[in-house]
């Protein structure tokens, strides 16, 4: 099956250069791309399914002069499982893209497009089954660059050119603290080979471990978005191309968490305890401050990236736990608890690639991402629309979608510690679990306002009347991640079986997989609740029959009566007369105003009385804790400095070559008193 691996790699490398073989912003170039794109997902998706079936590990290995080791890749079955997510994720979204990057054509360069493209899904799929930490930081960097040139594809946009920015800084930071972890176990392991580190774990000394443990958690957790390391993420997905959009947030933040895992379960041996509570503290707090400002949001791309916030917390709260129960010696616990956390990695690529793939339809259509300006568009675009409502219901966590499964595991997971945990967690876990419960409400709530305001109603704006059905590539490409999201939640006892096999290397102990499934049911561990996607979507099924029939039965041919809408006495109804999104969400705005600190600013404008009021305007806007208590102080700050050290270059030569002077007669003086 090795040939399906050197396919995916060939077809992205040939991919990368086939559009300079066309005219750069030609219909060629664009199929050429993405096509090819599209072929090898499909050849990653096969490779890695074969190795997931199997469990035999493949391995690639390439000698070289550097003095850091040979290039060597392994894909066992939990990288596999990444390359599977993020191959699935880039076939649906190449297709989508063929589409979809008509607009471009005659206006950008699409070559160039597609070539940081596939630079970026080749690095990913690097990063995952790479086994060095020298040419994991080289292939990390290079995923970086490739998503950062992507961010800024519209470059003549100053709010690109911003987020690009930020990103590039914040990006960079974490890899500082990444390559400092990975520096520190190449102090005690000789090696920059991950086996090495594996070897030398048992070595470590606490201090060493926990710094180790803190470097990883700020670097991955900057990639991962993890709150208070997030401000990039809501500023750098909105400016991408959608489809660019679906795989950083798909697929591109979980390489932090692959990462973040093998640091854990591999790299670090035993865990302290409170490496759990710090990582189930983090977890919560991104996943109830992500939905919370996801809530907030107008801009369908914000709102869908504060919400990957809130998704990857929900990912740590079953690694949290995890730790938690490995440190208290209940492998079972934390290997079902890394199950729960596995299938959202998945499941949430599936319904957050959905849900940027339909924004991307809907910004190609109606040539806008303010909800405020849409509305009425299921009759403009309905498959496009229903498509959309499956993603939103999936991340919602209704069933029988997928999000359910994986939050319903995860919600297991966390009651779990309320049975003999210790340290306090018979306390803080059904905590945890209820405000998991809240944060799945409110992201119910956040997707009712965002497909309602959306899709149903009168059309607010003219880009919404002028709105029409994306192409065939763009609604295949959503149709597969829609039948994926239904997919992946009746196949969740099979799927668990395969993440069972996953989550028991990493928890270091064979999970028997008949006490979590029995053929079409999944059963919670301590036997106290048992669900069946399968059933339950057969159920909803018949349920949708009968209330489709019954009334047709009961009226027949009366059933559809037309006649105008009951207005209150008005003329006509008007989109002005619709619930906006903003005024959908103050309610909520108001309860949590001890943490959004809302402002607002009303000006009016009269004759002279109050009666005669001729105009009316009204701007609310909501704080960032984070941004300004930390990140603006700090920028600050740092502006500051930079103002005073601007001082020291004065361009005048003879200045510069007394700073070389005086530098190397400090290295003399500090090498001097070494030697001594």
């Amino acid at each position: 099956m090795e040939l399906f691996f050197y396919a995916q790699v060939l077809l992205h490398c040939l991919g990368g250069g086939a559009g300079f073989l066309f005219d750069q912003q030609s219909e060629s170039a664009n199929r050429a791309t993405h096509f090819l794109a599209v072929a090898a997902g499909a050849a990653g998706v096969v490779f890695s399914l074969a190795i997931l079936l199997t469990g035999k590990p493949w391995i690639f290995e390439l000698q070289g002069s550097l003095p850091v080791g040979p290039l060597r890749f392994v894909i066992d079955p939990f990288s596999a499982f990444f390359v599977l997510t993020i191959s699935f994720l880039s076939f649906a979204a190449s297709l989508f893209a063929v589409g979809y990057t008509r607009e471009y054509q005659r206006k950008k360069n699409i070559a160039l497009l597609g070539f940081f493209y596939h630079i970026f899904i080749l690095a990913m799929l690097a990063v995952v089954t790479v086994q060095n930490a020298f040419y994991f930081l080289f292939f990390w960097e290079l995923m970086s660059l490739a998503s950062y040139f992507l961010v800024v594809f519209e470059h003549e946009k100053p709010e690109a050119r911003s987020a690009g920015t930020l990103y590039l800084i914040m990006t960079h930071i974490g890899t500082a603290f990444i390559a400092a972890a990975f520096l520190l176990l190449y102090v005690h392991s000789g090696s920059f080979s991950f086996d090495a580190f594996r070897f030398a774990a048992a070595t470590l000394s606490p201090a060493v471990k926990n710094a180790v443990f803190l470097a990883a958690l700020i670097g991955f957790g900057t990639k991962a978005g993890v709150i208070p390391l997030h401000i990039w993420l809501p500023q750098a997905h909105p400016q991408a191309p959608s489809h660019v959009s679906a795989l950083m947030s798909g697929v591109m933040i979980k390489t932090a968490i692959y990462a973040f895992l093998r640091f854990l379960f591999g790299f670090l041996g035993e865990p302290f305890a409170w490496w759990g509570h710090v990582v189930l503290a983090l977890a919560i707090l991104s996943t109830l401050l992500g939905i919370l400002y996801a809530l907030m949001e107008n801009d369908l791309k914000r709102l869908l990236a504060f919400s990957s916030i809130e998704n990857i917390g929900i990912i740590l709260l079953g690694i949290g736990m995890a730790l938690v129960f490995r440190v208290f010696h209940q492998p079972f616990n934390g290997g079902f608890a890394l199950m729960a956390a596995l299938f959202h990695v998945i499941n949430h690529a599936a319904f957050k690639g959905l849900l940027f793939l339909g924004t991307g339809s809907v910004l190609h259509s109606a040539h806008t991402r303010q909800i405020e300006n849409l509305g009425g568009l299921i009759r403009k675009m309905p498959w496009t629309a229903v498509c959309f409502l499956t993603g939103a219901m999936a991340i919602s966590a209704l069933p029988p979608l997928n999000g359910f499964v994986s939050e319903w595991l995860t919600f297991m997971a966390l009651l779990l510690g309320f049975h003999g945990a210790g340290a306090g967690m018979p306390f803080f876990s059904p905590v945890l679990a209820s405000l998991l419960g809240l944060a799945g409400a409110l992201a119910a709530t956040c997707f009712i306002k965002v497909f309602g305001i959306s899709f149903l109603g009168k059309p607010r704006s003219e880009h919404a009347v002028q709105a029409r059905e994306v192409s065939g590539s763009m609604k295949l490409g959503m149709g597969i991640l829609a039948v994926s999201c239904l997919g992946l939640s009746l196949a969740a006892p099979q799927a668990l079986k395969i993440l069972a096999k996953i989550a028991g290397t990493l928890a270091g102990t064979d999970i028997p997989v008949e006490t979590v499934t029995q053929r079409i049911f999944l059963i919670s561990p301590l036997n106290s609740s048992l669900f069946s996607p399968l059933a339950v979507a057969l159920v909803l099924l018949a349920l949708l029959a009968v209330i489709m029939a019954l009334p047709r039965i009961i009226f027949g041919k009366k059933l559809v009566r037309t006649g105008p809408s009951w207005d209150c006495g008005m003329p006509a109804l008007s989109s002005r007369m619709q619930y906006t999104a903003t005024g959908f969400s103050k309610p909520l705005r108001r309860i949590f105003s001890f943490l959004y600190q809302p402002t607002r600013r009303v000006e009016l404008e009269d004759e002279g009385h109050e009666m005669l009021r001729t105009a009316q305007r009204f701007e609310a806007r909501i704080t960032h804790p984070v941004d300004e208590w930390v990140y603006r102080p700090l920028a600050a700050l740092v502006s500051e400095l930079s103002q005073k050290a601007k001082r020291i270059q004065t361009g005048h030569i003879q200045l510069y070559l007394s700073y070389i002077f005086i530098t190397l007669i400090l290295l003399l003086l500090f090498l001097g008193g070494h030697s001594s």
